[in-house]
């Protein structure tokens, strides 16, 4: 381990490898604000320039860096105008946007930097530890673990209801689940629910959801409420340092989040928007009733844990990509393939045939997360000013991104009338103050939730697997007591409500 990160030192400090990380996280930065255009687009565009480079440790790191600037990056449009392109940042936008209405822009971009530098840096440190361990943990996980993961993910959408509105939020997670079985099958290659039309075989895209259930709906709202501020705290972006007493409330959020991040971006399959969602609501059912209170109109706490989740887990899906040649996302599946293409074999021998790649990719993700937060922190000010753009123009600006981000998702101009169809929707439902965020996770779990369920049954004919596979057991028990727990703390607390009233 000692001779591979001396090597791996060497190779990452050389020029060439410098410049590949600089520019491999300056181009993911500004794509990830981008609202719309993913790190998986700019990638898949990136492959050709990098394979004519020859040399694969150059190629990858310069790839690697485009993948979690975009990750670091993709906060920016979450935070500033609620329109998440990126499905690993959705999240951040729960508690983020709150806090650019209440004129804290240039707070919440702090705390987004810095919990994504934690983030990307400890999951980059966990990795040079546990990358030949977690290699072999990884394979445990079969189809029905992966199901009883996405059960775990589902149970806590509780989390992203606010008070009394957990019906709501189950109700919205089952037209989630709806949408997200509309086009082909896991057991059958054949269309469903698509009413005839070819465009839906493939069903709905992510891009084109996420915006018609955030972007559209407000530039609708700002349209309806012309006279509304662009935030509350006035025309001045102010508050761009956090105090002591924030950085000490934010901390135990960043060191578990980076931790629990990391291991749930080891899994194949797992990836950066699980963890951000689990994070997200680990951090509120830990939390005291009134930080709770707080999660979802401006809590740091719910801000700090999804970035820092999200970046951690993007550093753990090497872990699979470059030990078992196991592609751990869509992003990874990308990078797979561009490493075949630079003749260069993925798995366990890795480590030992060519560590100067395995190892360089490692140190060049300490220095990259470093060029991010150099990068970021003296450019907050001026990113927080897109807040104080008039209104006349911020409205075109959102719709534009919306439009052309839902347009290029899908390359498709069906999808500009699904945007348009589930946005006006989405309006309505959020003047009815229906909850969306668990609308749009459990449609991004639900396909996978099938997926992983049908190879199940095919494998253990039937739900025999749930009793057979004892890690499948433990994970659907913690389901069950996260869906139980909201439930007998809502209990208790009336409990305790009424107690003091009749003590009174």
């Amino acid at each position: 381990m000692i001779e591979g990160l001396l090597i791996g030192l060497q190779t990452a400090f050389s020029l060439q490898n410098l410049l590949m990380v600089i520019g491999g996280c300056l181009i993911g930065t500004f794509i990830g604000m981008l609202p719309g255009l993913g790190p998986m687009s700019i990638i898949a565009i990136m492959i050709p320039v990098a394979i004519s480079m020859g040399d694969p440790s150059a190629a990858l790191i310069l790839l690697a860096g485009v993948y979690y600037g975009a990750i670091f990056g993709g906060s920016t449009s979450s935070i500033l105008l609620n329109a998440p392109g990126v499905a690993g940042t959705v999240a951040s936008s729960f508690d983020g946007y709150p806090m650019a209405k209440q004129g804290k822009a240039g707070k919440a971009l702090t705390i987004a930097a810095i919990a994504s530098f934690c983030g990307g840096t400890i999951g980059a440190v966990l990795l040079m530890i546990f990358a030949p361990a977690l290699s072999s943990v990884a394979l445990l996980f079969h189809s029905s673990e992966y199901f009883a993961l996405m059960i775990v993910g589902l149970s806590a959408i509780a989390a992203f209801a606010g008070p009394g509105q957990v019906t709501k939020a189950l109700l919205m997670t089952v037209i989630g689940l709806i949408l997200a079985t509309v086009g082909e099958g896991a057991l059958f290659n054949m269309p469903r629910f698509t009413m005839g039309l070819l465009d839906l075989q493939s069903g709905f895209g992510f891009i084109t959801l996420a915006m018609a259930m955030f972007a559209l709906p407000e530039a609708i709202y700002l349209v309806l409420k012309p006279r509304t501020p662009n935030t509350d705290g006035g025309g001045e972006i102010k508050d761009l340092r956090i105090t002591a007493a924030e950085a000490r409330s934010i901390a135990p959020v960043i060191g578990r989040q980076s931790i629990q991040g990391f291991f749930i971006g080891v899994l194949p399959g797992a990836g950066a928007t699980i963890a951000s969602f689990l994070g997200y609501a680990v951090e509120r059912n830990i939390a005291t009733k009134t930080e709770q209170d707080e999660f979802g109109k401006g809590s740091i706490k719910g801000l700090a844990a999804p970035e820092t989740a999200n970046n951690a887990a993007c550093t753990g899906s090497f872990v699979p990509l470059l030990t078992l040649g196991i592609p751990g996302s869509g992003t990874t599946a990308i990078l797979l393939g561009a490493l075949i293409a630079l003749n260069v074999t993925p798995g366990p021998r890795l480590m030992i045939d060519e560590p100067q790649i395995f190892w360089s990719v490692i140190i060049s993700m300490y220095i990259g997360n470093l060029v991010l937060l150099i990068l970021n922190l003296p450019l907050i000010p001026y990113i927080a000013k897109v807040l104080l753009v008039p209104r006349t123009y911020l409205i075109p600006f959102i719709l534009f991104f919306t439009l052309m981000g839902a347009y290029i998702g899908q390359n498709n101009a069906t999808e500009l009338l699904l945007l348009v169809g589930f946005g006006i929707c989405a309006t309505a439902l959020k003047f009815a103050n229906y909850p969306l965020a668990p609308l749009l996770i459990g449609f991004i779990l639900g396909g996978l939730l099938e997926n992983n369920f049908s190879r199940s049954m095919q494998l253990y004919d039937g739900v025999s697997f749930i009793w057979e596979r004892p890690m499948t057991l433990g994970l659907l028990i913690v389901a069950l007591i996260l869906i139980v727990l909201p439930s007998y703390r809502a209990r208790r607390a009336r409990i305790a409500g009424a107690a003091d009233g009749d003590s009174i």
